[in-house]
């Protein structure tokens, strides 16, 4: 072979099997599901798809409008740096993350209830509206050795219907933030207004907490520790009992649970790991959300700025 005719044909070769070797695959499209859900939150699920080859290893995307709000605007979802765009990350790469999916793996996320373990962030904390439908979409996560996914198909998911209002409803513990006067970490509540009778005191637990200390537990991001998110629905749903008079049995025994994990361990300081207490902060978010007994109150008025 004379020697042009090898060099080219070598470099050729080269350049082919660089071109080869620099091209990303893409990850597998997500597969949704709706859920169930309650008055104020929407479960989805995300799948890697069973006949997929890259499963979710990065974990996936999640972005939802109201299906009002997508067809006002034309089914075109707003730009992912529109403030109007809610969204999540739940992120496969964290320590301890549940959102690295295999092939055939699904996980369960609650929009508007969001348990803040490993991986997990978002810029909407909010409660979902009752009696409302919710578009959502989802991406996978790149990795190093392929590309994010594309979006799925639009899955539409609506709310449970909005309940018959006072006196026997629910609110969630996030309506309990704005019905309590501000956090005072070291005073009772006595001064300033109420939208609603509240004890003085709430005992979580076997410790016993000013309702300054409560509203200051509230306001505070459960971030991945599960003795803060089970102290929110404890306290919600202790409220909420006191307000209405009377639980369903189940969500008694739930409470009680709550106080015997709970035990000494002081809300602010303490840790317990989330898998500890997401069955038990599931069951009393289903009272407060409105899924089982009387249904969710209306959300609060927060009042001026």
């Amino acid at each position: 072979m004379p020697r042009t005719i090898a060099v080219y044909f070598v470099c050729t070769v080269l350049i082919a099997g660089l071109a080869a070797g620099g091209t990303k695959s893409t990850i597998d499209t997500p597969v949704l599901g709706c859920a169930g859900g309650t008055q104020v939150s929407r479960s989805v699920t995300i799948c890697a798809p069973a006949t997929g080859s890259t499963g979710l290893p990065a974990g996936f995307s999640l972005q939802w409008m109201t299906c009002d709000e997508l067809a006002a605007n034309g089914g075109q979802w707003y730009s992912s740096d529109d403030p109007r765009l809610h969204k999540a990350s739940f992120s496969g790469n964290a320590n301890g993350s549940r959102y690295a999916l295999a092939p055939g793996q699904c996980v369960t996320v609650n929009v508007g209830d969001f348990l803040f373990d490993a991986g997990m962030s978002t810029n909407s904390t909010d409660n979902l509206s009752c009696g409302t439908c919710y578009a959502f979409h989802a991406f996978g996560h790149a990795t190093n050795k392929d590309k994010r996914s594309d979006f799925t198909a639009d899955l539409n998911c609506s709310t449970l219907a909005c309940g018959n209002g006072e006196p026997q409803c629910t609110f969630t513990f996030n309506d309990w933030l704005v019905l309590l006067p501000p956090c005072d970490p070291g005073e009772d509540m006595a001064a300033g207004p109420r939208a609603l009778e509240v004890p003085s005191t709430l005992t979580l637990g076997t410790v016993t907490y000013t309702m300054g200390q409560v509203a200051c537990f509230l306001g505070t991001p459960a971030n991945g520790n599960g003795l803060l998110d089970l102290a929110h629905q404890l306290i919600a749903a202790k409220l909420n009992a006191q307000k209405n008079g009377s639980l369903p049995a189940a969500t008694a025994a739930c409470i009680a649970d709550a106080d015997a994990l709970i035990g000494s361990l002081q809300i602010g300081t303490g840790f317990l790991d989330p898998s500890a207490t997401s069955t038990l902060a599931s069951c009393l978010a289903s009272y407060n959300d409105g899924a089982v007994g009387p249904g969710a109150c209306a959300p609060p008025d927060p009042g001026p700025d």
